[in-house]
């Protein structure tokens, strides 16, 4: 019996007896359906804006334990009932989130867990009988069967950010941006409280990959929301003839003077991102041929590293670089009082949080793993492996993780 959504009695249904004014009679009647219609409709359309679920589940395989012994009173039909519930556990997962009912994720935890919610339809005892409580959490324990939830965690998560945010730079809307950065802040929270009694290397293990999972799904969203504010500034004829007239009194000599002791870069590959940048500006491209030329100096500075064992060190590098030198080129524009210095620091926001963004799916790439489990390791490993955007917390952030759920405004005065 594959493990159900709790509660899904209380999905939405649209009612279709009609009144005698042609109206919805249920709905002039209760104001509550006329409610549940509307989220429900809010729903359908919200739906549109995400990608194809078919292909967001991996291919589970056998748990490996070659040469491993099983834990003291489990069964290879343990093992197989556990992989089974596991990956009837992740359909739910991805069943529920492509309905936007994040709440619901709460509930199949608990479930699973066998921490069942009081509100609970019965299902635990099935999940009993096929699996006890007992063997679940000594499998917990045992080395194959972490590594295998937390790789497999990070397919799942890494699939469900591709259904929920598709394109980082398509515009969504405001309400289905806020309800996925709610989904994300409550996620830590939830999985502890699911996962009480639980072995400690467990609860470790799954916090990690949910953790990288909620800190993507704030940057995305994050990132969107800058996009769509940069959309506006990147349209605006005056304000991008502002921004071009404010640039060319940068300083770029100096700038280069200054970064070189830090940065050592090549003088030519500076002055040919200078040119190439103000050429971009120029010509008033979209957003998303912004997006490519930024592309092109990714793969430009990475392609000489392709292959070899020094990639990610050299993506995080250029990723410090980047942002050492647009800081710089901010800080001349603020000691100028550039008029245009709002849409600067706007566009600044936006370009490095996309750098980030492109840096961490070609590390993924270069090593045969998923975004978010790149991102969990280097949360890990944070002390060997420090990323440049860093929240208070010691967690990764965004640039513009604590922006308001409103379109961003500049108080730049535009003039030709």
């Amino acid at each position: 019996m594959r493990q159900q959504p709790i509660n899904t009695g209380k999905r939405f249904k649209t009612s279709t007896t009609p009144g005698k004014d042609g109206s919805d009679g249920d709905l002039a009647a209760n104001p509550q359906n006329a409610a549940v219609t509307e989220a429900q409709q809010q729903q359908q359309s919200h739906q549109q804006y995400l990608g194809d679920a078919t292909q967001a589940l991996p291919q589970f395989n056998d748990i490996d334990y070659s040469g491993k012994q099983l834990p003291e009173g489990v069964t290879k039909d343990d093992i197989k009932a556990f992989q089974s519930l596991y990956r009837e556990h992740c359909e739910a997962i991805l069943d529920v989130v492509v309905n936007l009912q994040f709440a619901l994720v709460e509930a199949l935890w608990q479930t699973f867990w066998r921490n069942p919610p009081a509100e609970s339809n019965g299902n635990e005892n099935e999940l009993e009988k096929r699996l006890p409580k007992v063997k679940l959490y000594a499998l917990c324990k045992s080395d194959p069967v972490l590594k295998y939830l937390q790789h497999y965690d990070h397919m799942l998560y890494q699939g469900l950010v591709e259904v929920l945010i598709p394109d980082v730079l398509r515009p969504i809307p405001s309400a289905l941006t806020q309800a996925i950065r709610n989904f994300a802040k409550s996620l830590e929270g939830w999985l502890k409280n699911s996962m009480h009694g639980v072995p400690q290397e467990m609860i470790a293990a799954k916090l990690g990959a949910v953790s990288a999972f909620a800190q993507t799904l704030r940057r995305y969203t994050s990132l969107n929301h800058l996009a769509q504010a940069a959309r506006a500034v990147l349209q605006n004829s005056s304000q991008i003839s502002q921004m071009l007239n404010d640039l060319n009194r940068v300083d770029f000599a100096n700038v280069q003077e200054q970064a070189s002791w830090v940065c050592q870069c090549d003088d030519q590959v500076v002055q040919r991102l200078e040119q190439d940048f103000k050429l971009t500006l120029q010509n008033q491209n979209t957003l998303e041929q912004w997006a490519i030329w930024l592309e092109s100096v990714v793969n430009q500075v990475l392609t000489p590293h392709e292959g070899k064992p020094d990639f990610a060190k050299a993506a995080r590098q250029f990723l410090l670089k980047w942002s050492f030198y647009s800081s710089m080129v901010i800080r001349d524009l603020t000691l100028r009082s550039a008029a245009s210095f709002g849409s600067f620091h706007l566009i600044r926001l936006l370009y490095d949080e996309y750098m980030f963004y492109l840096i961490e799916h070609k590390v993924a790439a270069a090593t045969g793993e998923t975004p978010i489990a790149v991102m969990d390791k280097a949360e890990a490993d944070s002390r060997d492996w420090k990323l440049p955007v860093l929240g208070g917390t010691g967690k990764l952030s965004s640039a513009a993780d604590n922006l308001p759920n409103k379109k961003l405004k500049t108080n730049d005065t535009a003039t030709s």
